[in-house]
């Protein structure tokens, strides 16, 4: 392919799938038992529920999940290559795209593996992707970002804590977005937000880490609009890297003030703040959650409009890029399944939420079997000589002690 082709090639998403837990819990509640103001929450973050991962639930299966959606409308024996982002890995050495690759019966042709860099991984995975598929058009790439964001009780992050996995599948034959090829980039080296290996807990400064959040995204705002030409004007709708709603509303008039606007307008912002406020932060699949929100809540028709989205990963790295909406979108997007995803969804008491949270896996590999919750069509069954096993869920078998799942997959 000549380099004029090369130019020529539109590449996007053709098609996206999310999943989140079966679990919440109100973070109504959550003040009422934690002594605080529900305000705090409702308001001061912007927060109402929590999505809470049940004990047989982790980033692949997560991922998995939302996976299985975004190629209900792809023939899978196309996947090219599946890239996980995810900052909660399984295994040090073994990526959660091997086990994902297994339970979805991808192509052994398929390349898989995981990259990290705190929220902003599924964004890196993203900007590989397009290059592949730039390299070479018959190419398409699975993104899945999944994440379980979580601190310790009673701190002040636990109320953005929460989980989820977002997936898209990206190709020459975009159907619900193409991007645009201009990019701003930030790194630099702070300590804002991390997680060492010796803990389960993030570690976080909150105040420092807004700050960081702010300036990343002036410097790669700034890149952007040099190498692009765009203006704020020349945007719709703005998605934002989300650890909590309010932080997207704060970011918004940052952008503006950078682009001599006195007001920011939160209509454009609005509908990709709605699935957060119900599910919480899901760290890489963040940025995409909302993404989704957006085009899949908003009643204007978005054909042909850009959105400015911004990707934000502590320690830090940034990235700010756009997209255009695609003719036909709607068409290849599931509002109602969404709507049934949220409105099923299982409330926690308090108790039972620490419940789950304090749950943990044997740590010297012995046999273990996990207790079924109601998941969905994936789940960890248990621990055997330090293997984690996969399964199918079968779905009229919900709340079934664990022994009576089938079709274990042992993958190690």
């Amino acid at each position: 392919m000549n380099e004029q082709m090369q130019a020529e090639t539109r590449v996007g998403i053709e098609a996206l799938g999310l999943y989140v837990p079966r679990y919440y819990v109100s973070l109504n509640e959550l003040a009422a038992v934690r002594g605080v103001d529900p305000n705090k929450f409702a308001v001061g973050i912007g927060q109402e529920l929590m999505a809470v991962p049940a004990p047989d639930e982790d980033v692949v299966t997560l991922g998995a999940n939302a996976a299985l959606e975004a190629l209900e409308q792809v023939d899978r024996s196309q996947i090219d290559t599946l890239i996980f982002a995810t900052e909660s890995g399984v295994d040090q050495s073994k990526a959660a795209a091997i086990y994902t690759h297994h339970l979805l019966d991808l192509p052994r042709r398929c390349k898989s593996f995981e990259v990290k860099q705190a929220c902003c991984g599924s964004t890196a995975a993203l900007q590989m992707a397009l290059a592949m598929v730039a390299q070479k058009p018959t190419r398409k790439v699975l993104i899945i970002a999944a994440d379980v964001a979580r601190y310790g009780l009673g701190t002040a992050g636990e109320p953005t804590q929460g989980a989820g996995a977002l997936a898209m599948v990206v190709s020459s034959q975009p159907r619900i977005m193409a991007f645009d090829s201009e990019w701003g980039s930030y790194t630099e080296d702070v300590m804002d937000f991390w997680r060492p290996n010796y803990l389960d807990e993030a570690v976080v400064d909150g105040k420092y880490s807004i700050k960081v959040y702010l300036k990343a995204l002036a410097e790669s705002w700034a890149q952007y609009a040099e190498e692009s030409g765009f203006d704020h004007a020349d945007h719709s709708r703005f998605c934002y890297h989300l650890p909590f709603t309010r932080m997207a509303e704060k970011a918004h008039r940052q952008l503006a003030k950078l682009n001599g606007l006195e007001v920011s307008d939160d209509t454009q912002i609005e509908e990709g703040l709605r699935y957060n406020r119900i599910i919480g932060n899901s760290y890489t699949a963040s940025l995409y959650i909302g993404l989704t929100s957006l085009l899949e809540g908003t009643t204007e028709d978005l054909t042909g409009h850009r959105v400015g989205m911004f990707s934000y990963g502590s320690g830090c790295m940034a990235a700010y890029f756009s997209g255009v909406v695609l003719p036909g979108y709607r068409t290849h997007l599931r509002p109602n399944r969404r709507v049934e995803q949220f409105e099923t969804r299982v409330p926690l008491t308090v108790e039972a939420y620490e419940a789950f949270y304090q749950h943990e896996l044997p740590r010297d590999g012995s046999r273990y079997l996990t207790p079924q919750h109601e998941t969905g069509h994936f789940r960890l069954s248990g621990v055997q000589d330090h293997k984690r096993l996969y399964e199918r869920a079968s779905r009229s078998a919900k709340a079934a002690p664990a022994h009576a799942a089938q079709d274990v997959a042992l993958a190690g």
